[in-house]
Formats: C-alpha cells, structure tokens, sequence
C-alpha cells in the first residue's frame, strides 16, 4: 500500500491529495452554508429558471439577468467530480456580478454513474452552444460571452476551450474570455481514488477529455486559479494545465488564491476584494 502509485505519491496519500472531501472534511458544513445562501440568490434575483438547452430533464440554464444592459454574458459550470453539485447550490455568487452588469447562465449537466464524463463534456458544450445562439431572447450579447467553472466545472470549461466549435456551425472564438478555478485537468488520476465507485472512468475516457491531453483551440484570455490551501497534486495540476496553455501561446494568467481550500475557493466569488474575483471581473470588463 506504501508504494508509489501516482505523480509520486503512494497509495494512501491518493485521496488526500486528489478528493477534496478527504482533504477539507468540514465540506458539510460548508456545503450547507453556500446553500443557504443560494436559495436566498435564487429567490429573490430577476431570473429565467429552468430554461432547456437539450432532451435531458437535467439539460437546463438558470439565467440571472443584469442590473444594467450593454455587459458580457458570463456562463458558470459548477463542480461537484461530475457526481453531485446543482446549479440551485451554487448560485450565491451571482449578485457580484449581475451588480456590475453581467447576465449570468448557470449550467446544469447529468451526472455519474447515469452518464459518462464524455457525455458531461457534451452538454456542456451544447449549454454553451446553446447560449450563444439563444441569449440575445435574455438581453445578452452573444459576442460578449465568457465561460468559467470549478472543480469539475473547471474541468468541462478547459474541454470547451479545446473543442473545435466551426464543427457546431459556431465561431471559433465564441469564448471571448474563460476562469478556471480549482480544476480537475488530470482524468487519468481518477481511476485511483474513491470517486471511481460513482464516476467509472475508463483509460479511453480519460484519454479523451483530459484537458492536460488537449490544449485549447479557442485563443481566448484565461485565468487558471487554485486555492493557496488545496494539495500539492491539486494544484500541480493547476500548474500543469498554466505550463501547456502557455505552450499553445494562450493568454494565460495563473493565481493563487490565499488560503482557500478547494471548497472556500468557490466561496471567494461573493468577495469583489478577493484576488480571483478581482481577475475574474477584469476579464469580464466590469
């Protein structure tokens, strides 16, 4: 069991260094706070909820609109290992940026072990898709849209920078801008840890949506950030996935956000004083 498993860490520091609930065992709590807060968000913000993007009773958009007309649109993908996370928890970060003009689309996907990631990966893409051909109905801007993510949201954000959308009959720069914040970018790693039980990652599957394995096409402004408090796998892969944009000649910015864990990470959004939200509003122009 002590021998070297992967990336030079052995079997029993796996699940440490690569499943934040082993790494951050207070994420209840958290998750339930975060929650809260959401359906105060969700209650009270001018929205469109439930919007279909596809065939799936789970393929919908919740639309946030903005406090003033004319800004980008900003589509977010939350986490949550492609197995748990809704787009009705992870909504409490919108009024920071609704404030500041931007109509905000929060993604919901299908999960494992219903789905495959590589189906993920689609829906993601077609939520995106969707958006640019769908969001002027919103009072959003298609040449204005910009995608972030977190955790595994991160990861389907970095698989729609690298897909080829011409193929969709859309731009290739339809992603004006993108933020990814604590991602997941090394699939193959899954395999090894306790997430395999509901995510049943498969070599191919991992071989073929793994960010790490396919750069961006879309050569789009990027924000990469991890929590100054994650693992050193977690953010070595992070680092990892800053090191092959930089090599495909992405505008890339790489951040560290101070002592945040993988799950304070996506709180520091509701702080417009925080680094990452302060990188992330710059991107957006607001």
């Amino acid at each position: 069991m002590n021998e070297t498993a992967y990336k030079g860490f052995r079997q029993d520091e796996m699940e440490y260094q690569y499943n934040p609930r082993v790494s951050v065992p207070e994420y209840p709590e958290l998750a339930k706070v975060r929650s809260a807060q959401a359906r105060k968000v969700r209650e009270s913000a001018k929205s469109w909820l439930n919007v279909a993007y596809g065939s799936s009773p789970r393929e919908l958009v919740d639309i946030y609109a903005a406090d003033r007309a004319g800004g980008p649109v900003l589509v977010y993908i939350h986490g949550g290992y492609w197995r748990s996370g809704s787009k009705e928890d992870t909504c409490n970060f919108v009024p920071t940026f609704t404030k500041r003009g931007a109509l905000v689309v929060l993604v919901e996907y299908d999960l494992c072990p219903n789905v495959t990631v590589s189906d993920i990966v689609g829906q993601a893409r077609a939520a995106i898709g969707w958006t640019h051909k769908n969001i002027v109905r919103y009072g959003g801007d298609p040449a204005k849209l910009f995608v972030a993510g977190h955790s595994a949201g991160g990861h389907l954000t970095a698989m729609a920078l690298a897909h080829d959308w011409p193929k969709d009959g859309l731009p290739d720069d339809l992603i004006k801008g993108a933020v990814v914040t604590s991602g997941v970018y090394d699939l193959e790693m899954v395999i090894r840890i306790s997430v395999q039980e509901q995510v049943q990652m498969t070599p191919e599957i991992a071989a073929t949506n793994s960010p790490l394995l396919h750069p961006p096409r879309v050569k789009c402004p990027l924000v990469i950030a991890v929590g100054g408090a994650e693992p050193k796998g977690w953010q070595q892969m992070s680092e990892d996935y800053f090191q092959l944009c930089r090599q495909h000649g992405m505008n890339v910015t790489y951040l560290v956000e101070p002592e945040a864990n993988h799950y304070t990470m996506s709180e520091r959004l509701l702080d417009a004083s925080r680094p990452v939200t302060q990188a992330m509003l710059k991107l957006l122009g607001i």
